[in-house]
């Protein structure tokens, strides 16, 4: 079984009617069913995808989509996707059951806390400007960003180093490759 990994879900992440959301297609995908599934698991449940957990795409959102992301699966699909918010991501793992789907849904609620912790920090940062905080701030920025990319970060040099430039703040995350001789 593969395990779904961090990057897997964020690059599946968009943003439609200013929340956070992954499409049906891509549910499927990282559970590793098809989009008939998930949305069958849906409809079997509708009781518990009140509003706020699941929406439909319109056609212009479908359409935008298409343009921006290129998804073929969307593309050239007859239907409008549905869009999972955190919430209703959520609530699809309580109704799916499997190996995968709990490997699944821990790397999404993981995902999810990641991007909001970060979010949290970045603002915070661009709001103070006492040095220790920000210098606190940073730290704690860089080890989220340390977390995300450790899970499948490869050192192929002496040193490498990672930057990720945001609207006011710029992380660097360094790894340093030991000699064997060091401890």
């Amino acid at each position: 079984m593969d395990i779904v990994r961090f990057e897997q879900v964020e690059e599946k992440i968009l943003t439609l009617r200013n929340q956070k959301v992954i499409l049906d297609s891509d549910v499927a995908e990282l559970y590793g069913v098809e989009t008939m599934r998930v949305n069958e698991a849906v409809k079997n449940n509708l009781e518990k995808f009140p509003e706020g957990y699941i929406f439909e795409l319109d056609k212009n959102e479908k359409k935008e989509v298409i343009e921006i992301f290129d998804n073929p699966k969307v593309k050239f699909s007859p239907a409008l996707p549905k869009a999972f918010t955190e919430k209703g991501l959520y609530m699809l793992a309580t109704i799916l059951k499997s190996e995968r789907a709990t490997q699944t849904t821990l790397a999404i609620v993981e995902t999810f806390a990641n991007i909001r912790e970060l979010t949290r920090t970045v603002a915070e940062l661009s709001e103070t400007t006492e040095k220790p905080k920000q210098k606190s701030l940073m730290q704690k920025g860089g080890e989220i960003l340390a977390e995300i990319l450790d899970d499948d970060f490869q050192v192929t040099d002496k040193e490498t180093t990672m930057e990720i430039n945001f609207a006011m703040v710029k992380f660097k995350h360094t790894v340093k490759q030991k000699r064997k001789d060091e401890k």
